[in-house]
């Protein structure tokens, strides 16, 4: 399938060409680049600054961004398996080891048999991790909030549909 161009190339306006011979400083002065329109840099910036934020707040609780995934799954009630985990939070299953047994060591989880296939483990949150999940899950809502609060509500929500079709319906 071949793939359509929608934009071209920026060409170097007067502003644009002012801001990047030094007119401007610091990362605001590299927006006049092509690389500032292209999506999949808008769309990994965007992540970047939103999992920093979050990482800040959640850093009261000795959470990151993905062990808060992790968690957050768990306490679903849809007992994922670690092979679902890793494959829905595109991470290496090792990685997701890892977070297993740091939320486990912290009695937040426990690995319990799948009972959809015996050689296999699903992750089910514990009370205290339902109550730490309760803590972080609010931090991450006011990160979010911080982090979108330039768009309308009605903006927040064509966003979070845009971002769902490309992240799981493109994903097949």
């Amino acid at each position: 399938m071949a793939v359509q161009k929608t934009a071209e190339p920026r060409s170097g306006s007067a502003p644009q060409a002012a801001e990047a011979n030094g007119a401007a400083t610091g990362p605001e002065r590299l927006m006049a680049a092509e690389l500032a329109d292209e999506i999949e840099f808008l769309t990994a910036r965007a992540r970047s600054v939103g999992s920093s934020r979050a990482n800040l707040t959640l850093k009261e609780l000795d959470l990151k961004v993905r062990s808060y995934s992790v968690l957050s799954l768990a306490c679903s009630d849809l007992n994922p398996s670690q092979r679902e985990l890793a494959d829905f939070l595109s991470l290496d299953p090792s990685q997701i080891v890892a977070l297993v047994d740091e939320l486990e060591r912290r009695g937040a989880v426990t690995r319990e048999a799948d009972p959809r296939d015996r050689r296999s483990k699903v992750i089910v949150a514990t009370p205290e991790g339902r109550r730490l999940y309760k803590q972080a899950f609010d931090l991450v809502r006011t990160a979010e909030e911080h982090s979108l609060e330039e768009l309308s509500l009605e903006e927040r929500g064509l966003l979070r549909t845009l971002l769902r079709r490309i992240a799981f319906e493109a994903a097949d």
